[in-house]
């Protein structure tokens, strides 16, 4: 009936937020990860859209998404990353930069709306589409992978991906977004930061990826 009626049951959509602690001894608010239980019923249903859904959208999709993809994760895109460094190892006086964004409420910026506009292009199904527009209204929500070769592309990547954000009404944390820069080189030589807002990129030795990387060689 939920399908039928292309709306989904507001006790579908209520999530139950469990806070976990980002560190072994958390003092504040901010060192808490809320983490949304939803219904099992809905988790079961999402599950029926999605098999309807992907091959609808799969020529679509970016070669490069590990996430949501079957028989792929987080150690499929570790290693596809790691392979791409190991390329420039040949490579005499070589640099590897990779960017890691954050968004600030990336579940919240999401528009329904607009990623209906987007699967209606993909040809999805009509009562799919309001189906999935209904769901995302009022509740949070998710997104990619791109590499690139010398440093101009890699920062034409950045500026294209940022601009990519804007357009989407992705905001990004430039605070929180990370570079590491490994340097491969006999003498090692000072990296320019990549600039984003009229901010300076931190560079990093370390990071726990999150959603998004550019690679540069």
């Amino acid at each position: 009936m939920s399908l039928s009626l292309q709306r989904v049951p507001m006790l579908w959509k209520t999530s139950c937020l469990v806070p976990v602690p980002k560190t072994s001894r958390p003092s504040d608010l901010k060192d808490y990860r809320p983490v949304a239980l939803t219904s099992h019923i809905m988790k079961t249903l999402e599950r029926l859209i999605l098999e309807q859904l992907r091959p609808m959208v799969q020529p679509f999709m970016d070669p490069l998404q590990f996430a949501y993809q079957p028989r792929l994760g987080v150690d499929d895109a570790i290693i596809y990353l790691l392979n791409s460094v190991y390329t420039h190892l040949d490579k005499p006086a070589s640099t590897v930069r990779i960017m890691f964004f954050d968004f600030s409420s990336a579940f919240d910026t999401i528009r329904p709306t607009l990623l209906g506009e987007k699967l209606t292009v993909m040809q999805v199904d009509a009562p799919l589409v309001s189906w999935i527009v209904n769901y995302l209204t009022g509740r949070p929500q998710y997104v990619r992978l791109q590499c690139c070769g010398d440093e101009s592309e890699y920062r034409t990547v950045v500026d294209n991906f940022v601009t990519w954000s804007k357009r989407n009404h992705l905001q990004l944390n430039v605070m929180k977004t990370k570079e590491l820069v490994v340097n491969l080189r006999r003498t090692k030589a000072t990296a320019t930061p990549v600039n984003i807002q009229g901010v300076n990129v931190d560079m990093v030795e370390e990071y726990s990826p999150p959603l998004f990387l550019a690679e540069e060689g």
